[in-house]
């Protein structure tokens, strides 16, 4: 007997603030990956489809981004990509 089936990850990239499109508040939005990958034996072997999708904390509602967009957002993010990704910093000015 051979077991096999899916399994999805969420993965969270990148906190921004940005205008939602639903409400039109400015709100942070989270930056998300949801990756579907097939398993056999519980094992996961390979993933088969990757979204991703930006979702306001303020109403929840979710936009679907192509992965282009998605790397820009997460370049406009501290850190870039693979660093926390909390916003951006404040650029004070250097007094001696």
């Amino acid at each position: 007997m051979i077991i096999f089936g899916t399994k999805g990850y969420l993965y969270q990239l990148a906190i921004l603030t940005l205008v939602c499109g639903q409400c039109g508040n400015p709100s942070a939005h989270t930056l998300r990956k949801r990756v579907t990958k097939f398993t056999l034996f519980f094992v996961p072997l390979f993933p088969f489809s990757t979204k991703y999708a930006t979702q306001c904390t303020f109403c929840g509602a979710e936009q679907s981004v192509t992965k282009e967009q998605a790397e820009q957002l997460q370049a406009q993010a501290v850190g870039g990509p693979g660093g926390q990704g909390y916003g951006q910093p404040q650029q004070q000015p250097y007094q001696s």
